[in-house]
This record gives structure tokens, sequence and C-alpha cells, in this order.
């Protein structure tokens, strides 16, 4: 590794191999290789003729664009380039230096965003795809923790303050229906993708007609045929020289998204390990500080933070391009889109392998999940406690300012004198309330207040979860592993 010159941590800590290929030179480059083949083979198939009438493309040339499809002569093309300052034309040059017998029709009728815009579109649907795949798998494995403590009562919280019981597995699903959420945008979104196809300089198809002697019919088939070869099912009807910029707003915004939710997730896990409710995987020989030897810090959970709010930042690059875009075309787009898109798709990347790590390796601490929520529940219990006074006769507004004013000193006697709540003990004591101890002590039972946690945790993940899962059974099954 080169130490005098700056190094991406993308490359280096955070994102997998596999996102880093699709954003690769070579998947670039031999996207474009691809997109010339199909193109030739597209002007062949439709019968485009020299001036003589003859067919212009050949089988022969079609054979020797696609015997060198994947050996890019890197070296010739960065010499071009010196030359002519066009990336496009030096990698036109160093094929056609491969590729003799068929230099002469590579890039016939295009323009370079035929080769750029199709390629990005294509890098860009790759890239969901893995990142679909990663999100089903994190949405699996929260599924398992959630139906696992689904019954395990747990206090909740709001505005970071007691409040009603739930379960842990319920909690859980709360994380999991962002992601729901996340994976229809992101589903959506791959629908729509269409490649940019052969439009030309302005769009307008001219080179293509002029090509193609006339022949409209030739030029929207041509589009269709091409989509085809790339495995998509269609272009965009129209456009200036490039697709619309708002396709990669569409795209970053669905990973500001996800980075959202694993964002949210991340936030909860640091309090909850805070609270030593939850802890999130530490590995043996992992240490938490260089001064605290005890300390265990959800560097994870933190790192998934860190890197979500590049992304959801991030995602204003694409969409200030779109809205600042000129008639059909301006270049101030391509150095902001070749770092703003590929550092969107690398750092989310690298956020989803840390959320499935996490997830993968939770640990629960039931005991002290328990014990914090007994401590509380008694305020909790208190409108129960009161409805059964009602019915053996009692007054239910003087009941309730006399609760009021027990939990008031009971809540004083924890905040104040550091004792345990002994609301209880006091509502015993008090004659307006006809219970014993013991009797008031059988209502702390926990799972008595999470009302329908533990059913709407099954009903969630039968009816939600359960055919997300199926319909992407084929890509269960990964573990993230993470570099540092």
């Amino acid at each position: 590794m080169s130490t005098d010159c700056y190094v991406s941590p993308l490359s280096e800590r955070y994102a997998s191999k596999e996102m880093q290929f699709i954003f690769s030179p070579d998947m670039k480059f031999r996207t474009w290789r691809k997109l010339w083949i199909a193109l030739a083979e597209t002007e062949k198939e439709l019968g485009l003729k020299d001036a003589d009438g003859n067919p212009r493309i050949s089988d022969e040339q079609i054979e020797e664009l696609k015997a060198h499809v994947n050996d890019i002569n890197y070296d010739v093309a960065k010499e071009r380039e010196k030359l002519v300052r066009h990336d496009v034309m030096s990698h036109v040059y160093a094929y056609g230096q491969q590729c003799p017998k068929a230099a002469g029709i590579i890039h016939l009728g295009a323009t370079s965003c035929y080769v750029g815009d199709n390629t990005d579109v294509i890098i860009m649907t790759e890239g969901l795809k893995l990142v679909k795949k990663k999100l089903v798998n994190i949405i699996d494995e929260l599924g398992k923790f959630a139906d696992k403590y689904k019954d395990l009562p747990t206090l909740a919280f709001t505005h970071f303050q007691p409040a009603q019981p739930t379960t842990v597995g319920k909690r859980a699903t709360l994380w999991m229906q962002e992601l729901v959420m996340d994976y229809e945008d992101l589903e959506h979104v791959t629908s729509c993708m269409k490649l940019l196809g052969s439009k030309g300089t302005t769009g307008t198809q001219a080179s293509f007609l002029e090509l193609f002697d006339g022949d409209e019919e030739a030029c929207k088939k041509a589009d269709k045929m091409i989509a085809e070869k790339m495995g998509f099912d269609a272009c965009f009807p129209v456009s200036g020289q490039t697709y619309s910029r708002k396709l990669d707003t569409r795209v970053c915004n669905v990973l500001a998204g996800i980075a959202a939710s694993a964002h949210k997730f991340s936030n909860d896990i640091r309090l909850l390990q805070h609270l030593k409710e939850v802890e999130e995987p530490f590995e043996k020989n992992q240490i938490g500080s260089s001064a605290m030897a005890y300390k265990r810090n959800p560097m994870r959970s933190e790192r998934i933070a860190s890197l979500s709010r590049y992304v959801m930042i991030d995602a204003l690059n694409p969409a200030i391009t779109s809205a600042t875009q000129w008639f059909e075309r301006t270049l101030d787009d391509s150095a902001n889109k070749r770092l703003s898109v590929a550092e969107a798709f690398l750092t989310i990347d690298g956020i989803l392998d840390l959320f499935l790590n996490v997830v993968d390796g939770l640990v629960v601490y039931d005991k002290v999940i328990t014990k914090r929520l007994m401590s509380e529940l008694p305020f909790m219990a208190t409108e129960n406690i009161m409805m059964d006074a009602v019915k053996a006769g009692g007054n239910r507004q003087e009941l309730h300012e006399k609760i009021r004013t027990l939990s008031m000193e009971a809540g004083k006697n924890v905040k104040e004198r550091g004792l345990d709540n002994n609301l209880i003990d006091l509502i015993a004591e008090d004659d307006q309330f006809p219970m014993t101890k013991e009797e008031l002590e059988k209502t702390m039972i926990p799972s008595k207040y999470v009302g329908r946690a533990p059913s709407q945790v099954t009903e969630f993940l039968n009816d939600v979860i359960k055919p997300i899962l199926e319909d992407n059974k084929e890509l269960l099954g990964i573990k993230a592993e993470i570099k540092v």
C-alpha cells in the first residue's frame, strides 16, 4: 500500500470487495466495451449499410470485439488520453488497437454519453442489487431476534423517560418497519431503472437517423434492442445528451433513507448499551479504551451513525446537480457525480455490513432489563390498582389524588434519598386501599402490562416480513465481516 498519498477509507476500511468491484475501472471499462458490442450488433441486425449498399458491420468484426471485451489495455488508453484529453475517445482508440478489423465501427453514431451514461445506470443498478441483498439479510436477522424476544417485557421510553412497558421483540419490529419502507423504496427505484440508450448529441437521435437513411423505425428499435442486450426492459423515452440527473437523485435518496434507518437503530443500541440492557458484539481481544481497560464502547454502532450522516448529507449532491443542469446538458455534473454516487454506494455498503454484524451478535441482558422494569412498574401499575380499589367501593377521584400523592413521595425517595421504589409499601399501608402488600405484589407481573406487543410481533413477522423473505430466499444466508 502506498503511504505517501491519500487513500480513501471507503476502500481501506469500510466498503466490501463486492461493492468496490462494481465501482472499479474493470467494471466500468468492460461495460463500455459490452455497450460498444451491443451497439455494433444492433446496427448489424437492423441492416446498416455502407455507401455502396453493402452490410457495414460483419460477424468477424463483432467476434473480434468480443474477444477483447475484458482485457483492457489501460496503458494504451492512458497514454492516448494525455494526448487527446478525452477519456472515451482514448478507450475507443485503445480498443481499436486490439481490434484492427473492427476499429472503424467502434462507437459508430454514438456520443460519449452512450457509454458513459448507460454504464452509470448499469453500475448503479448492480449496486442497488447488492444493497438489496444485504438489506434483506438484516431484516431476516432482526426478524429472528424479534421472534426470540417477543415475550420479554422491557421498559419503553418516550422522551427517554420511562413509559408503559413493551417487549424487546416489539422494539425490534420498529427498526424492521423502517427497513421495510426502505426495501419498498429500493424495489420501486430498481424497477424504474432505464438506460439512456442511443440518443445522440442532444437526444434527437439525429446521427442514427442519418446512419439508417432516415428510417425512424430503425432508430426506435435500436434503443429497445440495446436495452435488451444489456439486461434492461427499456430506455428513457426522451433525453437530452444525458439521462436526467433526477435518476441519480432518486437512487441516492433511497440510500440516504437506508442510512437514516441504520442511524436510528444505532442510536437505540448505543442508549441500550449505556443502560446495560442490550449490547453490540464485543470481541475477546477488543480494546474499548486506551486508558479505561474496563470499557466496552459501542464502536460499531457509533460507526454506523458516523457513516450514515455522510450518506444522508451526500444525497444533496445529486439533487443540486439535477437542479442546476442547463438545457440538454452541461458538464458540471461529471466530476461531482464521480464522487457523490460512488461514495454513497461504498458508504452504505459499509453501513450495511456493520448493521448485519451488530444484529447477528446482539447480546441481551434479561435480568438487567427486568430489574429496571420492576423499579418503574409500581408507577405503571397504579391505574390497575386504582380500578381494583374502585371495584371494592372506593371513590375514583379521591383514590386518584391519593395515588398521585403517594407516587410523588415514592419518587422523592428514589431521586432525593437514593432509596428503592417503595410505592407498593405506601399503598399497602394506606387505609383507602383495601389490599395487602401480597395482593398488590401479585399485580407486579410485567407481562400484564405489555398489551398486544407479543401478538403484534407475530403478526408483523407473518404478514409483512415472511413474504419479503420468501420472495428473496435466494439472497439469504450471508454473514458480514468488518475490517476494523
